[in-house]
């Protein structure tokens, strides 16, 4: 995708500092409770739930567009890092897991220079860039140590992020929340690594532990989990909206392109309460396409959701959705620790 001027940043990062893509895993090693990064959600994530998911164990993330106006970003970034500090020298046993900041580097985010210097002085570790790939962007966190997780659809977008110097990916499959891709996650995965062996977080309707699990059974080392986090009580979401994704499932989502220009999943019951038809939308131009101020009055009626949101029975504090998760994915794993019921067990005495 093309983006709009060039941001002056360092060509390449010092070699002091470089962040080579296996280290991210590294940086991660013994501080998760649980595999998972959870998603930045516009308008939504705030300090609150970002301080509530590192603490819990898993990578908290905001979009820094959330932070409105833009100068209250420096504000927020100051506050977490505070308060997880705190936390790290009352829990020593249990440190907590590093944030993430998500930068739109699209041409229509008149605000990205801006951002970038802010996620630049206060060293964020983990950066996620979304709706194109540039190398300056990633140059410049690669400065400082940190590290780029860039989020796809397909193979195309994959390698182009990863040429322009991204560390990571998220493999943004069919059902996941916000601007979703369409392909299947079995495909999306398996295809990435038979070329790339750095890190790469899975998205799409990924709201149980078995689902995290799953994920990193297909190939990938995080799954990247959103839509439920939208109902929790540190979400900086509508009453509303949070109950809506506890009484709704799967075949409530609508996937379409009309609201941004990009594809994405949204629910049902919020685009007919917007006057929209959610059987008989439009499409969208793409020269219309806005990831500036319009977009934030567009979604704080129509709100966005994935396909796991089945999996969501009630409003809850995010270090009890993350404890959910954890012991799902526990019974998980000692479930299918045992050869499957299914298997002749001869086939592996013949192996």
């Amino acid at each position: 995708m093309e983006t709009g001027a060039t941001i002056e940043r360092p060509a390449a990062p010092s070699p002091a500092l470089s962040s080579p893509a296996a280290t991210l895993r590294e940086r991660l090693r013994g501080r998760l409770s649980l595999p998972v990064i959870a998603a930045p959600l516009f308008i939504i994530s705030v300090p609150d739930l970002v301080v509530a998911q590192c603490t819990a164990g898993i990578v908290g993330s905001m979009p820094s567009l959330n932070a409105r106006p833009a100068s209250q970003l420096d504000e927020w970034l100051s506050e977490i890092e505070e308060r997880l500090a705190a936390h790290d020298q009352a829990y020593p046993e249990r440190p907590s897991a590093p944030f993430a900041i998500n930068l739109i580097v699209h041409r229509s985010n008149d605000r990205l220079e801006h951002d970038l210097a802010v996620v630049e002085r206060h060293r964020v570790p983990i950066v996620i860039t979304s709706l194109g790939a540039r190398p300056e962007v990633n140059a410049a966190v690669h400065a400082y140590g940190g590290h780029v997780m860039h989020d796809v659809i397909n193979q195309t977008f994959a390698r182009k992020a990863v040429e322009k110097g991204a560390d990571g990916l998220v493999l943004v499959a069919a059902g996941a929340g916000g601007h979703a891709g369409s392909l299947s996650p079995f495909a999306l995965v398996s295809e990435t690594r038979t070329w790339f062996d750095g890190p790469v977080a899975l998205s799409g309707a990924i709201a149980h532990g078995r689902s995290v699990l799953a994920a990193e059974a297909m190939g990938a080392d995080f799954a990247y989990v959103g839509s439920a986090f939208i109902a929790t009580a540190e979400a900086r979401a509508e009453e509303g909206h949070k109950r809506m994704i506890v009484d709704h499932g799967a075949s409530d989502i609508v996937y379409t392109d009309l609201i941004t220009g990009v594809h994405g999943n949204y629910l049902r019951p919020s685009l007919r309460r917007a006057g929209l038809d959610p059987d008989n939308l439009s499409a969208h131009d793409p020269a219309r396409m806005d990831f500036g101020g319009e977009r934030t009055k567009r979604w704080k009626d129509i709100w966005g959701s994935g396909q796991g949101i089945g999996a969501v029975r009630s409003v809850q504090p995010a270090a009890e959705l993350v404890a959910r998760l954890r012991a799902e994915y526990a019974e998980a794993r000692r479930h299918l620790a045992a050869p499957g019921p299914l298997v002749n067990p001869a086939w592996d005495a013949a192996a």
